[in-house]
């Protein structure tokens, strides 16, 4: 079909729909269409709306398999289509496109075939951003977290096969054979404690007691190493997000590489809205700003100043008497990169030339300010 032929919006809603991130539409449809599938499963509430219901979990599906036939089409026109199709987008999208009609027309019950509704779901994950970060710790600290799960299995098979041993003549029904203590092994072991299989013996008990505290520490050590992993995947986008700030500032443009590592070692970026007061005339001051993008406005005794990327601002606090000498707002969004009182001292020591740059700017508008 021509290009022209095509309403304009339903032109626009297509190319969103064929984009690689959930539109507004596609979550209101996955929160309303899940929604109505719990309704469909009280009794009471299907009985009294079914007409509705039918028709809401209908209008869902007939939105996920034109969203689907879209973006099948949009990829076969740029020759990728058996790329998307075996992507886990492609397959998360097929699945929510066919899987309840697939099993209606394989016979089973309409109630029962939409339960399959749960798994449109799936169609949100690509769009949570924290996920491509766990992926990516999960793939690093992969050999670790492997080896506290064989540590896991080891336990487990050791516990169950000794509460056998210990168990089997005084509770043959509960603890009868190595299969069947696994059950208690993995209750045990995961501290979750249903009650409803317990040694009796002291050995068992005893092995019980050491299964728990084992327990404790083989998930202490999965928190710690998916903890560190993450703490260090988010000091690296920090710092990745941070130099590229700093790179852009034109004062830092005379540093090499190394020097400007350490500039970002020491920066901390800070992103505001428009009108919002940095600084307040008359405060203690013990940072300065650097200019990554954005604008501020100084607030000077009978006139205004903006200061643009590139510029810095608060370092007079720095230099000389630590008070504030004047309002600074911003004018609109910007980020600013901040550098404490601490760092400062030690930046200026290992970079004299930033340091005398810094002390010219700053006696300019000391003159400037008379």
């Amino acid at each position: 079909m021509s290009k022209r032929l095509v309403h304009p919006a339903l032109a626009q809603f297509a190319a969103a729909t064929a984009g690689r991130n959930m539109t507004t539409t596609a979550y209101a449809a996955v929160t309303i269409g899940v929604g109505t599938m719990v309704l469909l499963t009280i009794a009471p509430a299907y009985e009294a709306a079914h007409h509705w219901v039918d028709a809401v979990l209908w209008a869902c599906l007939a939105y996920f398999v034109f969203e689907w036939a879209v973006r099948l089409h949009h990829a076969a026109l740029s020759e990728r289509g058996w790329a998307y199709a075996l992507s886990g987008r492609g397959l998360v999208d097929t699945l929510a496109a066919v899987a309840v009609p697939l099993a209606i027309i394989c016979g089973v019950e309409p109630r029962t075939a939409w339960l399959l509704c749960v798994l449109w779901v799936l169609k949100v994950v690509p769009g949570i951003p924290g996920l491509r970060q766990l992926r990516r710790v999960l793939a690093l600290e992969s050999g670790p977290l492997l080896s506290v799960l064989v540590i896991f299995l080891m336990v487990l098979s050791l516990a169950s096969v000794a509460v056998y041993f210990f168990e089997r003549d005084a509770q043959p029904a509960a603890f009868g054979s190595v299969p069947a203590t696994l059950w208690w092994a993995v209750v045990t072991l995961t501290t979750v404690g249903y009650g409803d299989v317990v040694p009796v013996t002291l050995l068992g008990r005893l092995t019980a007691a050491v299964v728990m505290i084992c327990g404790l520490g083989v998930f202490g050590l999965w928190t710690g190493i998916l903890a560190t992993g993450f703490a260090a995947e988010t000091r690296r986008d920090n710092f990745l997000k941070t130099w590229e700030s700093v790179s852009k500032v034109p004062f830092f443009a005379a540093l090499g590489p190394a020097a400007i590592a350490d500039v970002t070692h020491m920066l901390r970026t800070m992103d505001l809205p428009a009108r919002t007061m940095i600084i307040r005339k008359g405060q203690a001051g013990d940072c300065m700003y650097f200019i990554a993008a954005g604008e501020v406005e100084v607030d000077l005794p009978g006139k205004k100043v903006k200061l643009g990327e590139g510029a810095f601002f608060g370092e007079m606090a720095l230099l000389g008497n630590n008070l504030r000498s004047a309002n600074i707002t911003t004018t609109r969004v910007s980020r600013l990169l901040v550098l404490d009182l601490v760092d400062f001292r030690l930046l200026m020591a290992r970079h004299p030339d930033l340091a005398e740059t810094i002390d010219v700017e700053a006696n300019r508008r000391a003159l400037e300010n008379k």
